[in-house]
């Protein structure tokens, strides 16, 4: 399994207009995005085997990532059909 970031850029090419918007505009908005990441990279170093942690650790980790990119996604959607 290669290991890979998963940057919200990334991860929604097509919205990257709006997240790049959202993330200059949104203090909100920006500090989640600034959350994912970080917990994005944490998550990669755990992968990597450059940072110890437990298996559920990781999962726990997992899975906030995925429900704040969910939410991060959601807000992105929204600020489109606003437009």
């Amino acid at each position: 399994m290669s290991l890979q970031k998963h940057s919200l850029v990334k991860e929604f090419p097509d919205h990257q207009h709006t997240i790049r918007h959202l993330k200059m505009h949104d203090a909100h908005f920006a500090k989640m995005f600034d959350e994912y990441h970080d917990l994005d990279h944490e998550i990669f170093s755990i992968e990597a085997g450059n940072t110890a942690a437990s298996e559920d650790y990781l999962e726990e980790q997992k899975v906030r990532r995925v429900r704040l990119k969910d939410t991060l996604f959601a807000l992105v959607r929204k600020e489109e059909a606003a437009q």
